[in-house]
Formats: C-alpha cells, sequence, structure tokens
C-alpha cells in the first residue's frame, strides 16, 4: 500500500507514555492529499505518485498547472510533490489523508533546513578559530590558511569557507509515528523534523526499517 503524505511543520511538544517517560514530539500537519498524477514504467520509465496539498486561490496558480488539475475535478493545490512508489494502489483523483499511517510505523520525514544566511567558518563547520592571545587581535573566527605551496598556486575547489548556511534538503529517517489524529489532520512524529515552523515536509514510509 502507499504511504506518502504532504504536510506542514506545527512544532514540537510532549507526549507521555504509560511509564510516564516523557517522548518529545514533532507535531506534523499531513493532508489531505490529493493523487494527482500516477507514472508508470510502460508510459514513464519509473513508477512514482504525484500529490497535491493545499488548497489556494486560482489566481495564484498558472494555467498549465490548473488544467492539470481539472482533468480530475481537483481543485486548485498549491504544492505538487512526487513520491518514487514500487506498489501503486492508488488512483489519480483519490483522496489521501493521516489514516494512511499507524501509531508505531517509522516515516522518513524531508523538509528544508532553517536558513541562517552568511555565515563565517567556525559557526558553518565547527572550525576551531585562531588563538586569543600572541597579538591576534582580529583573527579569532577567521578560517586560517586557505592555500597551498606555490607549485599549486591555487584554491581548491570544495574548499570549506564562509558561504551561504542552511536552506538545503534534509531527511530525518525512520521516525517512529507516536500519534495519529485523523480529524485534525495531524501525525506526531518521535524526534526532531528539519525546517522552520510552517515548513513544508514530506512525510513517506521509511526506506530503511
Amino acid at each position: 500500500m502507499f504511504k506518502g503524505l504532504i504536510g506542514k511543520k506545527i512544532g514540537m511538544t510532549q507526549i507521555f507514555d504509560e511509564n510516564g517517560a516523557a517522548i518529545p514530539v514533532t507535531v506534523i500537519e499531513a493532508g489531505p492529499c490529493y493523487v494527482t498524477q500516477v507514472r508508470t514504467e510502460e508510459r514513464d520509465g519509473y513508477s512514482a505518485v504525484q500529490l497535491g496539498f493545499g488548497e489556494s486561490k486560482p489566481r495564484r496558480l498558472t494555467g498549465g498547472q490548473l488544467g492539470h488539475l481539472k482533468k480530475h475535478n481537483l481543485p486548485p493545490l498549491r504544492f505538487l510533490r512526487e513520491f518514487r512508489a514500487k506498489n501503486v494502489e492508488v488512483k489519480e483523483g483519490d483522496k489521501l489523508t493521516v489514516d494512511v499511517f499507524e501509531v508505531g510505523d517509522h516515516v522518513d520525514v524531508v523538509g528544508h533546513a532553517k536558513g541562517r544566511g552568511f555565515a563565517g567558518a567556525v559557526k558553518r563547520y565547527g572550525f576551531g578559530g585562531g588563538p586569543k592571545t600572541h597579538g591576534q587581535s582580529d583573527r579569532h573566527r577567521a578560517p586560517g590558511s586557505i592555500g597551498a605551496t606555490s607549485g599549486t598556486a591555487r584554491v581548491f575547489p570544495g574548499k570549506r569557507m564562509a558561504g551561504h548556511m542552511g536552506t538545503h534538503r534534509v531527511t530525518a529517517q525512520n521516525l517512529e509515528v507516536v500519534l495519529v489524529d485523523a480529524e485534525r489532520n495531524l501525525i506526531g512524529v518521535r524526534g526532531a523534523v528539519p525546517g522552520p515552523k510552517g515548513g513544508l515536509v514530506l512525510v513517506k514510509e521509511a526506506r530503511k526499517q
């Protein structure tokens, strides 16, 4: 059975098990999602399910997007994402809710890390910086030497230096589902999920169970 949803990160809280132990939980508003397209090996060369999430105003979508959704009488959906799946047991136009998951399932949650802007090497990569004594007045958080000898005479590509930090795609693997609230379209997973509050996330069946 296909298990996958698009959602929005709500935030973190904690719940208590039968032994009174506190469990850190990330709450995600997942779905309802609509199956907007099913890709097959015969036609597309691979098997996948495209889901739509987040009803919006028609004027916020392009004509091509609206036409794609109207083929199956679907509402204007702002976010379309594709999930690779071997056993596709859904049809175009189907509606998926948090009921596809159960407490005890393990999932992978994909999101984008928080943006940190332009960061130095100490913050971005954990460099130690320079000594604070012996005349070092302004080099405490500097990266240090970056070049090689005069024979090389250049800086190699991929050198860890200051630059844009964050907003990269991150997958939190094998998180346990500890809460499913079908009435409010909420799912709770044990542990932290990448991204800020309100950020878009993809919840799918764990690959490494």
